[in-house]
């Protein structure tokens, strides 16, 4: 919901973003109360759903003023901003009959404007005329878009629980945590995603301990592409069961751009498709502890540091498919790694899988404060790595892991997440740390 959101608080008649409210998320339907001193326009209202990518269903207007009869046409006179409403029906003359000219009545009905610029004119087909109360001057109910794209978030961008949008977040929907998301951001908006991880892993008899500050920041220009950056922040501390030791420094950073290819909607679901390009750039320490640190192999020694390698670019493919309290995605990711400093791990193939399911809340009203049970899984493969120009031997490894997590819903903008990756199975050489978990924390805001 909160592209749309957004979309409609963009409009110069439009009150602030968080008071265009959703009023039923199952039937798509919301409403607005304009700024009462302008006047309004519903091809605007089209028009800027359409550039985030949404058709306006439809939509109805409630509006108190001032009636006004010129000729065989009755108008109606918006009290505050005094813009003037062309009434049509084939019962406006009976509803009128019992008014005056002049006289002060709130109309209901549907809503279009007919025309195009300065000679443009709201009209109004109405099914209820009556006396004024009063009490509002301008009130907007609309059905909400659907995507007018050939394919079309929100946190967003999403999948649940209302077709008509991603991220997202927008319709109440997360992203998934490590698996990557088919869906967008915000349109013409984005994100800030600060994650931090803990993660144990050993071999023999080294422990290491491995901190990581991730940031990722997200723009999304138009309905089908994201761009995106991430920073990390590393720090690793070891024990050999003689000596301990500590390393820290900035990790390799990625730019990344994603593309939503495909995209198919119905009421309370939707799939879709993207393809994402991610290019890790040799920006991170290159600094890892010497054999008077830790008594351990050059090539494990190396794995200590803060980069995997060195220029490397990723390749990723992500589906999603959402119906009802249930989502299912996944993604196929692969990273030819270049060496930096005549070190890298090997080349990686990533398979991940999400599974989702809104566990509250059970009456599904209004967007916000959903809760969603998760259960992702990752097999990972990786060949052989390489340190000063000779591959390693008993390097490669394939390994897969489960992770159950959970994610809330703060407010329809903001989302705070964790899950724990536990290792199933293993197959790793000699030469690889081997992870015991991984730990995630971490939230979501969209802007």
């Amino acid at each position: 919901m909160y592209n749309i959101q957004k979309a409609v608080g963009r409009l110069p008649f439009a009150p602030k973003q968080s008071e265009v409210e959703i009023t039923d998320i199952k039937k798509g339907l919301g409403e607005f109360t304009p700024k009462p001193n302008l006047p309004v326009s519903f091809d605007a209202i089209f028009q800027n759903l359409k550039k985030a990518g949404y058709t306006l269903a439809d939509a109805s207007i409630t509006i108190d003023g001032k009636l006004e009869n010129e000729g065989e046409k009755w108008y109606l006179v918006a009290d505050g901003s005094g813009q003037k409403f062309l009434l049509e029906g084939s019962s406006v003359n009976t509803l009128a009959a019992g008014e005056k000219h002049g006289g002060s009545v709130e109309i209901t009905g549907g809503w279009r404007t007919v025309g195009k610029g300065p000679s443009s004119v709201e009209e109004v087909d109405v099914r209820s005329l009556t006396g004024t109360t009063g009490a509002v001057s301008t009130l907007i109910r609309f059905v909400q878009p659907r995507y007018s794209g050939p394919s079309d978030t929100d946190l967003a961008d999403t999948a649940f629980p209302y077709s008509a949008d991603s991220s997202t977040m927008s319709r109440g929907r997360p992203a998934p945590i490590r698996t990557t998301s088919p869906g967008l951001t915000v349109y013409k908006g984005g994100a800030a995603t600060p994650r931090f991880y803990l993660t144990k892993q050993h071999l023999d008899g080294l422990d290491v301990w491995r901190e990581q500050f991730n940031l990722a920041l997200s723009y999304t220009p138009s309905p089908k592409l994201q761009l995106e950056i991430e920073i990390p922040i590393l720090r690793t501390s070891f024990n050999d069961g003689e000596r301990r030791g500590s390393d820290s420094g900035l990790g390799n950073v990625t730019v990344w751009a994603k593309y939503r290819f495909f995209r198919t909607v119905k009421t309370w679901g939707d799939r879709q498709a993207a393809f994402r390009f991610g290019l890790e750039t040799p920006t991170g320490s290159k600094d890892a502890p010497t054999a008077n640190k830790v008594n351990a192999p050059a090539f494990v020694r190396a794995q200590l540091g803060s980069i995997n390698g060195g220029l490397s670019p990723h390749f990723d493919l992500a589906f999603s498919q959402a119906g009802g309290r249930i989502i299912f995605g996944g993604n196929v990711e692969g990273i030819f790694r270049t060496t930096r400093d005549g070190f890298r791990l090997g080349h990686e193939l990533r398979a991940n899988t999400d599974l989702e399911y809104v566990l509250f809340p059970r009456n599904y009203q209004k967007p916000g404060h959903e809760l969603f049970a998760i259960l992702e899984t990752t097999t990972v493969y990786r060949s052989h790595g390489r340190l000063d120009g000779i591959s390693v031997p008993e390097s490669t490894s394939t390994e897969f892991f489960v992770t159950p997590g959970l994610q809330y819903t703060l407010r329809p903008n903001f989302v705070i997440e964790g899950n724990i990756q536990l290792p199933v199975v293993r197959n790793t050489g000699p030469m690889v740390l081997r992870t015991e978990f991984n730990l995630l924390l971490g939230m979501k805001y969209l802007f």
